[in-house]
């Protein structure tokens, strides 16, 4: 089994690669490109017209993993598997949208709050309505520490939606620095695929071990000073296939702890956003989190690093919570 994960890590790294080399010249033939706010921070306007919607490679090597995965392991490549690799499909649409009106407007703005809200519910709840009542996971959600599965009921839908936009808005508000979201997601997702095991749950397995390799893949361009972004075409992907893997295994509450990076980047622009309308005061130099930090003085490279190392750590307290 070893030689077999082996194999599909440095098929998916290899194909994410090569994806990504090819995705490059297209974005800037095609002129799809970043547009920075003019309220970012003034060091990032050095990498305006850097090639966007690097997240095409991203998902078109996932998928070519999974079905990598499929030949090495029998039995995973079912209906659990498609629903996650179309709901991270459906995603990257809505962001590839998005990303799409900001090249043709030549902005950094794209599909309205609203548009894209509505679009992530309606994705979201048949996404939830097969895990909860088509396929054989059903309603029921494993709680960390009590080691039970909790029956949802009615609220299980809601609960889902709620856990699946706020998770990929959260990787979305993440990817503002050079290898950030990408390397934070390529931990998440392997600690998920080792996650897998505990939940035997081959699918999500090969799910997540092909995201991270895809992750991996796009790191070697997307490192500082990155050649290409994600766009929101990949952060929205990556949010909804980490979820899609965590729901699918019924590890929902075990995201928020492997997660805590993309949780924090949240809350500090719902809390700069909050407190600034209320008193006109900031409590961040800057948000997302990442941003407070680079206008605080830090390089952005040590402000990834250090980002890497708290998902790290995180990621190691999540396999605690399981296996201990």
């Amino acid at each position: 089994m070893t030689l077999r994960i082996f194999l599909l890590l440095i098929i998916t790294v290899a194909v994410s690669i090569g994806l990504t080399a090819i995705v490059i010249p297209m974005m800037k033939r095609w002129h799809f490109q970043q547009f920075q706010r003019e309220e970012g921070p003034q060091s990032h306007m050095v990498k305006q017209g850097t090639p966007s919607m690097g997240g095409i490679g991203i998902v078109l090597a996932l998928i070519i993993g999974c079905l990598v995965g499929g030949l090495l392991f029998r039995g995973c490549l079912g209906l659990d598997m498609v629903v996650m690799i179309l709901t991270t499909i459906l995603f990257g649409v809505v962001g590839f949208t998005d990303d799409y009106n900001k090249a043709a407007k030549k902005q950094n703005e794209g599909l309205s709050p609203i548009q894209k809200i509505i679009f992530q519910v309606v994705i979201a709840v048949c996404f939830a309505v097969y895990v909860g009542y088509i396929s054989p996971a059903g309603t029921t959600v494993w709680i960390p520490f009590a080691d039970i599965y909790v029956d949802f009921g009615i609220w299980y839908i809601p609960f889902i939606v709620f856990v699946l936009l706020a998770m990929t808005n959260s990787v979305n508000l993440t990817d503002g620095m050079d290898g950030l979201a990408s390397g934070v997601t390529t931990f998440v997702a392997v600690t998920l695929a080792i996650c897998g095991m505990y939940f035997m749950n081959m699918p999500a397995i090969v799910f997540c071990l092909a995201l991270c390799a895809a992750c991996m893949g796009f790191l070697f361009f997307n490192k500082y000073p990155a050649k290409i972004f994600m766009g929101d075409t990949g952060s929205m992907a990556l949010g909804a296939a980490l979820t899609a893997a965590a729901i699918a295994m019924k590890a929902e509450l075990l995201l928020p702890i492997a997660g805590l990076i993309y949780v924090l980047e949240a809350l500090s622009v719902i809390i700069q956003v909050g407190v600034f309308k209320k008193t006109g005061k900031r409590v961040f130099r800057m948000a997302p989190l990442h941003h407070h930090f680079e206008e605080g003085g830090m390089k952005e490279t040590k402000v990834v690093l250090m980002f890497w190392l708290v998902a790290i750590v995180c990621c190691a307290l999540t396999l605690l919570i399981v296996f201990a």
